[in-house]
C-alpha cells in the first residue's frame, strides 16, 4: 500500500523480490513520493515503473 493505492508487484516483471522473506519485502521506505527503496535488498524503483511496468522494460541478471 502506498497512502490509498495497492501496487502489485509480479514476479514475472520483478524478479528481485521472488526469493526475499516477507520481511524483508516489507522493509521499504519512500525515498520521494515517486521513489521506493528496499534497503535489505539494495531494490529501488521509481512508482511508476510499478505502475505501468509495460513502460519501463526492467533488466535483470538474476535468472542470466
Amino acid at each position: 500500500m502506498l497512502e490509498d493505492e495497492e501496487l502489485f508487484l509480479p514476479f514475472s516483471n520483478f524478479p528481485w523480490f521472488e526469493d526475499a522473506t516477507v520481511r524483508r519485502i516489507l522493509n521499504v521506505e519512500l525515498q520521494s513520493s515517486n521513489h521506493l527503496y528496499w534497503p535489505e535488498l539494495d531494490v529501488d524503483l521509481a512508482v511508476e515503473s510499478i505502475r505501468y511496468p509495460d513502460r519501463f522494460p526492467l533488466v535483470s541478471k538474476i535468472n542470466a
